[in-house]
């Protein structure tokens, strides 16, 4: 506006007759009872794009003074109805407004505002001066109606889970007279147990293709005898009562890796493979990550080596090999990482591997871990590519883990693929406690094997044993031939760590032996033998090509004692929470008294942690 017409403006406002006393208190009334009204009722709908477009209250007032035919007495009611306006927004509180968690009022109070200039009616579109003052003060407030109002609850977007989880069906009931022979790759993976958990933790019983029995059973450790003399590990086998089906038994089968002399320990090079994408953002993924990988730091010698590789849209060295007692350089590269773009998961093993390579020296033990929430979407995608990738670098001896973080996009099946064919193990992290057990008292078990491509074999004898069943390792199964071809890769066993698995049994002439007789029975021949089965173990030494064997008879007189009671709760736990056909009545509070009977020595919390997620099952069942 020009000096000019602000000082018309002035004169005609200087001009303006007295404002009538009267009409003035009538448009007040007029302004409070209409807002009161409003206070009082439902609001209408919101305005849509098809509704027909409004100008804004101020814009025509703004247009009115600016026009300059402009009478004085219209000048005079327009000063009625900014005084009408004047008082219904003294009256309004923006405090009582909601919008978006976490919004001041200030903020909601700013993005209303365009909504008022948008939604309502100028006063200047009134043609009589007498509607000026009441008609102008009317819409506004009816127009408030339309846009003041907003949700009280607060309004939250659920994302779709992508979490996407491999398993097989529980493992079939076998008549042994038909099929006698179970094949399986030994598994130390522990991922599974950890995802149960937080799955509980947060208020939901885990999907059943999430829950492998034979992960949650192995995360425990177990007081298994130490190995003698110059043997890589121990067997130990017990045989007990099955605690949810009477009549059948359980055989619990025990490895126990040796643990070499931590001094005696060749250098290591570590290549940290982290997922930098943009789903890695939230504090359980990226920021999670970095605290892990520096609580193992502590664990590593002078002489060892580090280096970091990035991926996300593509991959690159964030961290060159560095000594590992260069703990402030390594620590700062961590630190460094953010998280964004897409998931370039196939180049950044390529160039993870080739890192290792040029890192390691004669009698070097190079590893990749890879930290990711699992997505793979650049690059090699499939689970057959990403298998034949890691095949071919598994042989020139670098071996790959997988450590997986968050929710929401956790990519179970992909992890299980590489780490089960990168002859590495496969951890679910959700709490810095996770990270320490992994990274910190696993350590040595995850990157030095004392035994490679290590697989189970158990012949039953029909002529004891009429059914039996292998609990868990559905996704571990091998071929009865697997067994003597040393081609055949399956799981490695590292220094310290344990296998355990169990088999359930129903005896010959038990009533829990859910098959009839064949009529005209069958050709095996039955032994006179009063063992129950034969066990066979095959191993690779670290860096040899062929397997050597070992066999033991289980005779049925192996006693059991409370760490197999232990493991028996646990193994029973996992299978509720599967769902599985073999259980009967029992139920969780059964497994709650069975840990908690066998409990035993705890000095870590693990078990006294599993006994509260079976409390948390059994609630959550209940709602179900």
């Amino acid at each position: 506006m020009s000096d000019e017409e602000l000082n018309k403006l002035r004169r005609l406002l200087q001009d303006a007759p007295a404002p009538d006393t009267a009409r003035k208190e009538a448009a007040l009334r007029a302004a409070e009872e209409s807002f009161a009204a409003f206070q009082e009722s439902p609001p209408p709908a919101r305005p849509t794009e098809t509704a027909p477009e409004r100008r804004g209250v101020l814009e025509g007032l703004l247009n009115m003074f600016a026009n300059n035919s402009l009478r004085p007495a219209m000048l005079a009611t327009s000063s009625l109805v900014i005084v009408g306006v004047g008082v219904a927004l003294y009256q309004y509180d923006p405090n009582a407004l909601t919008g978006p968690v976490g919004t001041s009022a200030d903020e909601v109070a700013v993005l209303a505002e365009p909504l008022i200039l948008e939604s309502a009616p100028a006063p200047a579109v009134q043609s009589r001066a007498k509607s000026a003052e009441l008609g102008a003060v009317t819409s506004f407030a009816s127009d408030q109606a339309q846009i003041l109002p907003m949700p009280t609850e607060p309004f939250v977007i659920e994302e779709e889970s992508r979490d996407r989880f491999v398993n097989e069906d529980p493992n079939p009931l076998k008549i042994t007279a038909e099929d006698p022979v179970s094949t399986f790759s030994t598994d130390v993976d522990t991922a599974s147990y950890a995802w149960v958990r937080r799955s509980l933790q947060n208020g939901a019983l885990p999907a059943p293709e999430a829950v492998r029995v034979e992960e949650m059973i192995n995360y425990f450790p177990y007081d298994y005898a130490a190995p003698e003399g110059e043997a890589p590990f121990a067997t130990q086998v017990s045989v007990s009562e099955t605690p949810w089906n009477a009549g059948t038994k359980l055989v619990q089968i025990g490895l126990q890796g040796a643990l070499p002399e931590v001094a005696d320990r060749p250098p290591l090079n570590l290549v940290f493979l982290i997922d930098t994408s943009g789903s890695m953002q939230s504090a359980d993924k990226l920021p999670l990550l970095i605290q892990s990988f520096r609580l193992m730091l502590g664990e590593l010698r002078d002489e060892d080596q580090v280096a970091i590789v990035t991926y996300a849209g593509s991959a690159g060295v964030a961290l060159e090999p560095t000594a590992a007692g260069d703990r402030r350089a390594i620590e700062a590269a961590l630190t460094n990482l953010t998280a964004g773009g897409s998931t370039a998961g196939a180049a950044g093993l390529e160039q993870a591997y080739a890192l290792a390579e040029e890192m390691t020296e004669d009698g070097d033990i190079s590893r990749v871990l890879l930290a990711t929430d699992g997505d793979f979407n650049v690059g090699l995608s499939s689970d057959d590519e990403m298998k034949t990738l890691i095949e071919a670098k598994r042989d020139s001896g670098t071996y790959l883990s997988v450590l997986g973080f968050g929710r929401g996009n956790l990519n179970d099946a992909l992890m299980q693929t590489l780490a089960q064919n990168g002859n590495g193990q496969a951890a679910y992290i959700d709490t810095l406690a996770e990270a320490h057990k992994v990274l910190v008292d696993q350590l040595t078990g995850a990157l030095f094997p004392i035994a490679g491509d290590v697989k189970v074999q158990v012949e039953w004898n029909p002529a004891q044993i009429a059914e039996y069943r292998l609990i868990g390792y559905e996704t571990r199964a091998l071929k009865r031939e697997d067994f003597n071809n040393d081609k055949i890769d399956a799981g490695d066993i590292g220094a310290g760590l344990q296998v355990t698995a169990l088999y359930e049994v129903a005896p010959v002439g038990s009533p829990a032996v859910l098959n009839d007789a064949l009529r005209y029975g069958t050709a095996a021949e039955v032994s006179g033998s009063d063992e129950l089965g034969f066990l066979r173990l095959r191993y690779k030494a670290p860096g040899e090509d062929v397997s050597q064997l070992i066999e033991q008879p289980i005779t049925g007189s192996e006693g059991a004692d409370a760490e197999a009671g232990f493991a028996t709760a646990i193994a029973g736990f996992g299978q509720l929470l599967r769902g599985s056909d073999y259980l009967g009545d029992w139920s969780y509070a059964d497994a709650i008294r069975l840990a908690n009977i066998s409990k035993g020595a705890d000095p870590f919390g693990y078990r006294a942690e599993a006994i509260t997620l079976m409390r948390l099952a059994e609630s959550l069942a209940k709602g179900r």
